[in-house]
Parts: structure tokens; sequence; C-alpha cells
């Protein structure tokens, strides 16, 4: 409060009376909700004339959010987005770059307000399960509720499952028609993934609230149904089949898991009643969303992808994904990542065996160590991958360094190799013990790259072509 007081607070929002302060104090059962509430009201509950999409989930929010954002555009409808890569309001980015995918309610409102000023009619929404649990994102009129999926993530703050669980179904529980959420021109809708083993649970909670459900996937239940997908060099080729059409769908993203973000947007297109050439047109358009899936250009006789994935199943994901990409190279999988510090540890050896049992090489590095013992996070990690069968020295590397981890990754690539570069993604800053410290992974890719392209070709003669290093 002192620091409140200096900055020149007229007024205090407290959860009990604060002796010897000299200006008003409002007294609150619970300060976050009555935050979010205060919040909404100074910028005018900006979301009550804003389409809401909300989306939730593990993994799959950004890209998610991407896809339903160019698919609103292409129906006629400006749309803002506030999320974990951007916050773009009039079809312009601002703000600085945050850790937080769901900023605090005062941010959140205040976004949500320039998106409207902005002449935006939709607004999507990445909702995190620490942004639902500490109520950032209260007074939110939702009108869509997408989960994406739920894995494991964040039990260094929710603990246990069920409270992580419990977090996200909040949103779900969220769209209930409150006397500030009046009718807005469509109703009110939960997005479910029906292959999701939560799915039972979710859309209850949407049953709960009155809401509409629409499921999406690839069981034969499902309202938005994946009937086939087949990657190329491309992207990605779909079959869908929808209660109002059915028909290809071509998108120019990497990952075959892509394929469920793309039915989960169809599915929010679905509930608002989009034109179907319109959710085609939007989802096709999108080439790219930071950090996801991202191919890195060279000229050596290997590939290198950065991608955001840093739970588990997330890891299992893409690596799953690049394999056949690898075996039809005549190469394998090398994988570089690591495990932030200060969240979740029962996910770092999970994640070294998941790594273990899919790459012929383990580069074990910082993600964002902060104050925790950065040795003693990658003794975890590394721990999983040694039960895979993974030998440190041989097979797995422990190098904290994340740049010269990533160069070791690139001197030891041999021909079809595909290199994953996992858990920083967009992100521009490592946290370290004194503070964050600048990072592009893909500029020290590239410069990795360049270093190891110059290397072959001196001990080639001219050719980048040839063997890992020993």
């Amino acid at each position: 409060m002192p620091q409140a007081l200096a900055a020149g607070a007229a007024a205090l929002l407290v959860e009990r009376p604060l002796p010897g302060v000299h200006v008003p104090q409002l007294v609150v059962r619970a300060a976050r909700p009555a935050l979010a509430t205060a919040a909404a009201w100074l910028e005018g509950f900006p979301s009550a004339a804003l389409g809401i999409v909300g989306i939730t989930g593990t993994d799959g929010k950004t890209t998610t959010s991407f896809l339903v954002r160019a698919m609103l555009e292409a129906a006629g409808y400006p749309c803002g987005l506030s999320g974990t890569v951007t916050t773009v309001a009039g079809g312009r980015r601002f703000g600085e770059a945050s850790r937080s995918t769901t900023p605090e309610a005062p941010e959140l409102q205040a976004a949500l307000a320039a998106m409207l000023a902005a002449g935006d009619r939709f607004a999507v929404v990445e909702s995190t399960s620490h942004g639902l649990a500490q109520d950032r994102v209260g007074e939110v009129a939702y009108d869509v509720a997408v989960l994406t999926n739920l894995t494991h993530e964040h039990l260094e703050f929710h603990r246990t499952h069920e409270a992580y669980r419990a977090a996200k179904r909040r949103l779900f529980e969220a769209l209930v028609v409150g006397e500030r959420n009046p009718e807005k021109g469509w109703g009110k809708t939960g997005v479910i993934n029906l292959d999701d083993r939560w799915a039972g649970e979710f859309a209850n909670a949407t049953r709960r609230a009155g809401a509409h459900l629409v499921t999406y996937g690839r069981a034969a239940a499902a309202d938005v149904r994946l009937v086939s997908l087949r990657q190329d060099a491309t992207g990605l080729r779909l079959e869908v089949e929808t209660p109002r059409w059915r028909g290809p769908l071509v998108l120019r993203l990497a990952g075959s898991f892509n394929g469920h973000n793309a039915l989960a947007a169809i599915a929010v297109g679905e509930a608002l009643g989009l034109d179907p050439e319109a959710i085609r047109r939007g989802l096709e358009a999108v080439e790219r969303v930071p950090g996801r899936m991202e191919r890195v250009p060279t000229s050596l006789p290997f590939s290198v992808i950065v991608d955001y994935a840093h739970t588990p199943n997330a890891l299992q994901l893409v690596l799953d994904d690049l394999a056949p990409v690898a075996a039809e190279s005549g190469g394998g999988l090398v994988a570089v990542f690591g495990s932030a510090g200060e969240r979740d540890v029962l996910k770092r050896p999970i994640m070294g065996r998941v790594a273990g049992e899919r790459c012929r090489l383990v580069g074990v590095t910082d993600e964002d160590p902060r104050g925790e013992d950065r040795e003693r996070i990658l003794r975890e990690i590394a721990a999983g991958a040694e039960e895979a069968g993974r030998l440190a020295g041989r097979d797995l590397l422990v190098i904290p360094d994340r740049t010269a981890a990533i160069r070791a990754a690139v001197e030891r690539a041999g021909p079809g190799d595909v290199v994953l570069l996992a858990g920083k993604g967009h992100e521009s800053t490592i946290e370290m013990a004194d503070g964050p410290q600048p990072w592009d992974e893909r500029a020290v890719a590239e410069a990795a790259l360049a270093a190891e392209l110059e290397a072959r070709t001196g001990r080639s003669g001219g050719s980048a072509a040839g063997s890992a290093r020993p």
C-alpha cells in the first residue's frame, strides 16, 4: 500500500480496513473480483458491446486464436485479439510484450475498450487458468467459450489437476447470461474438443450454464468432424463435415495437430452462423503463427523448427508429428528444450522421457530458470531422458546456456534430421535469476545455421552436404 499511495492513489480497494491511511478505503470481501468490476466500470464495460470468444486449454490457444480472428475478419467482422503473442485492436498491434497470456483486469479491460474504439466487432481472448482463477477476466461477457485440450500443466500454481480443471471450467460457467451481458444477436455457446478425455466435464458445465453446445474432433459423434487429414511439405489438407456443410480445407500451417485447432475455429464459425466460404477463406489465409512450428530457412541438409511446445503433451505431439518427416528424409529427430523454473516440477522428467523415447539426440537446456537452481532443473529433465535410454555425452547433451545448446545440436545434425527447438517460441526474453535477458530463438538458430554452413562448406570444399560433426 505505501507504494500505491506514493504513486498517487486517491483511494484504496482493500479486504480489511487499514489504520493510519488518510485516503478513502473501499472494503470488499475479495479484492480481485472487485478490481475486475472496477476496471470494467472505468472502461464502460466494453465487452458488453463486443462479441467475445474466449479460448482456454493447455495447448493450442494461440494458434486457435489466430485462426478464429482470421475467420471472423474474412466474414466481415473486424476482430481484436488479446493473447500470448500480441494484442491487436483495429488491425494494429499495440502494447508491450508480456509474459502473461491473460493480462490483469485493468490492462485487459483497457485493451477491450481500445478494440471497441477502433471499430472491432469481436474480440478473441486467450483465457488461461491463471487468468480465470485470479479473476483477471472478471466482467468479461463471453459469448463463445472454447476448450482446446487439457493435459499436465501449471500444477505449481493450482496444486492439483482437479483445481486446474476447475479453473478452466470457470470460462464455461461464465456463459450464464448476466445483467451486463445483453443479447448481442447470437446465443452463448461452449465449443468442446470431444476427443479430449475431459470433454464430458466441460460439456456438463456448458449445459448447466444454459448455453448451446458445439463439439468438434475425430469422434463420429462430433458436430464438427475431421473426416480426413493429410500433411505434406506445403501444409495440411483436411476434409471437414459440419451440420451445415462438408468440404475440403487447405491450411498453410505445419503440424497435424493444427487440424484440431482448425476444427475449433470452424466450430466457433458454426456457433456464430458464419458463411462457410468465409470460414474456409479466413482459415486458408493464415500463413504462420509466430513461434508455432516455424521453419528456419537453411541450405544445410537438415531442417530446424521453432515451436512453443513447453508441456509434455505438446512436446509429444510435435515430435510424433515430425517423426515421419524425418524418417521420409532418412534422418531422425533432435530436440533442444528445457523447463521453466519456479513452475510445475512434475512435468520435467516426463518431458525428458518423451524426448528420449523419440529422439536420436536430446539437448537439455535453459528455458526460464528464474531464481531456481538451473542445474537442478536440467538434471530433473535429463533423468527422464536417461530412463528412456539416452546417455549423457553420447545422445544426451546437458548444456545450460541455450545459445550453446542450439549450436551443439546444429553441429551434430545429420542429413535428413529434423531439429526441434522447443519451449521458447515467440518469447523475447529468457527469465534468469538476475532478471529477463533478451532472446530471439529464431535469430539464434539462424546464427547457428550460418556458422555451421560456413564450417561445413570449408571442410567439404564448397558443398554444405555431409554428415554431422562427431
